[in-house]
């Protein structure tokens, strides 16, 4: 897989911008999915911020801005 943050479409790392145009999605849709997610998943919600900040710091930015 080909997943890179975003430079443009980012929030705060861009990866849910990265995860939307790899996949073909709505950024904003991703967003909202991952705070529902962190919010209503009764015992791994906590994990969604983990995996984001792990994301974070492994994927490569894109060079395309």
């Amino acid at each position: 897989m080909n997943i890179k943050r975003t430079k443009r479409d980012r929030i705060i790392l861009g990866v849910c911008g990265g995860l939307a145009l790899h996949f073909g999605w709505s950024s904003n849709v991703v967003r909202i999915l991952a705070v529902l997610g962190t919010i209503f998943l009764p015992g791994p919600g906590w994990l969604i911020p983990v995996i984001y900040l792990i994301l974070g710091a492994i994927l490569p930015e894109s060079e395309v801005y």
